[in-house]
């Protein structure tokens, strides 16, 4: 009965023997994965240094000599860097054992993934999504001049409905001096002091009325224009074509679409209401006093005075409504700004999550190698940790063993020789050449230990061979 403990022909236990054929099971892979890994970082490093290439040169405005030399060798530091990095990585990182070792390598390797993204990675999403990411911020734009526009333009129409606030106040006047002129305010029929001041009013706010509607086409035109110019920016956003000369198509159009809206801020007439409402109290003419008695007088002041109350009370009501339409918030200030397809690509990264992700793999996917090395590596060393070097041998090792020793043989079996002529070479010497030693020197000289005859190692290793 045999149990595990008890061992195979090359003396070692059953369970060791088996963890010592897989570290040489994982050995081999990694030797044969060791052939390509170096080609394969390579290629990756290469692919990144095209794509930076690309978004290097969508930064660059010149197309000379100079500019192409320059991008073509930032992306090829860029190549160079990735592949030293990674190599770096993949030869250190799985050979270390401390864990302050491993530790430190980790967080070098993460800086360097930092620069890798930043002098690399973001280039690369560019060149992937440049084009598409510019398009984004034309059509980003578009929607905020469209806000714009559109808030604008209901300013301004709330500033034209006060037209009918003001034709309220006004027809409200000329009813007052129909009354009058029928003698039932101030008890005196006719044309007189009363019915003078109450026209005299009604004809302002008429004017004010007038002018208020004259606004009303230059808005509604200035809107449509606006619209149209609009319409001519989302266009350029999916035509098809380089998008660097759409973008200047786009930039003249909001440049006249800017323009549209500041007039149509202008437009807006509810400043001019609320100083006419203030005027409407203010700047009153009161008439010479016609009443033939001094009774008609009084009745004619008193009425008077009631009209002046009256149009403070409607000037008052006209001007808040001015001040409503004027405390509305305004359209926020767009500017349309061009930028390259490489901030764009930043501003607008969360729309572009795979551009970014296939950025970013093609730089830092062979940190996973890293980490696959290291773990394979760790789980070479546990399964060799209890063994004898002869028994982790492989059998081409083996053989330049024994082949090694047998030279030192060789060499050993030559020594008797060597060591004869040595000796009559030593009988040559003159006497007087021969230096006394003296009885301290000669007690301080210990003899050194025998070392072991070869031999013994070499039966030792043949018996592991065998």
């Amino acid at each position: 009965m045999s149990d595990d403990r008890t061992g195979d022909e090359t003396g070692l236990p059953r369970h060791q023997a088996r963890r010592v054929r897989h570290a040489r099971e994982l050995q081999d892979h990694l030797n044969w994965l060791d052939t390509f890994s170096g080609t394969a970082l390579g290629v990756l490093a290469v692919a990144s240094g095209i794509y930076t290439y690309l978004g290097v040169s969508s930064l660059l405005d010149d197309n000379g000599a100079m500019t192409v030399f320059a991008a073509i060798a930032y992306s090829v530091a860029v190549s160079v860097g990735i592949f030293v990095f990674w190599s770096y990585l993949m030869r250190l990182f799985p050979a270390v054992r401390t864990a302050r070792a491993r530790i430190g390598l980790l967080g070098a390797m993460g800086l360097g993934s930092l620069a890798i993204v930043a002098m690399s990675s973001w280039l690369n999403a560019a060149a992937l999504a440049g084009s598409a990411a510019i398009e984004q911020h034309l059509a980003k734009t578009v929607q905020d001049y469209q806000s714009s526009l559109e808030r604008t333009h209901e300013i301004a129409l709330s500033a034209q409905a006060l037209e009918r606030d003001v034709a309220r106040v006004r027809q409200s006047f000329e009813d007052l001096s129909e009354q009058e002129a029928q003698g039932t305010l101030s008890g005196l029929a006719g044309r007189g002091a009363v019915f003078r001041v109450l026209r005299q009013k009604a004809a302002e706010l008429s004017a004010l009325e007038t002018q208020i509607a004259g606004q009303t086409p230059l808005v509604q035109s200035a809107f449509t224009e606006g619209n149209t110019i609009l319409s001519q920016m989302r266009a350029l956003t999916v035509e098809p074509g380089p998008v660097e000369a759409r973008s200047v198509e786009f930039s003249e159009a909001a440049v006249q679409l800017q323009g549209l809206i500041a007039q149509l801020r202008q437009l807006s007439v509810a400043p001019l209401v609320e100083r006419a409402a203030q005027d409407l109290s203010a700047s009153v003419v009161l008439p010479e006093l016609d009443g033939s008695t001094e009774e008609i007088r009084g009745n004619q002041t008193a009425t008077i005075d009631s009209v002046l109350e009256a149009l403070a009370s409607r000037a008052a009501t006209l001007e808040q409504a001015a001040r409503e339409v004027m405390a509305m918030t305004p359209a926020a200030e767009v500017t349309y700004t061009p930028v390259s397809a490489a901030d764009a690509v930043i501003l607008y990264a969360r729309n572009f999550v795979p551009s970014w992700a296939g950025a970013i793999a093609i730089d830092l996917l062979p940190a996973v190698l890293v980490l696959i090395l290291a773990v394979t590596q760790a789980a070479i060393r546990e399964n060799r940790e209890d063994a004898a070097i002869e028994d982790t041998m492989t059998l081409s090792e083996l053989r330049s063993a024994l082949a090694a020793l047998r030279d030192v043989e060789t060499d050993m079996s030559r020594m008797p020789e060597v060591r004869d002529r040595a000796g009559d070479a030593t009988d040559d010497f003159p006497e007087r050449t021969a230096r006394p030693v003296s009885s301290e020197a000669a007690q301080a000289e210990t003899p050194e230990p025998a070392t072991p005859r070869p031999e013994t190692e070499v039966a030792r290793l043949k018996g592991a061979g065998n």
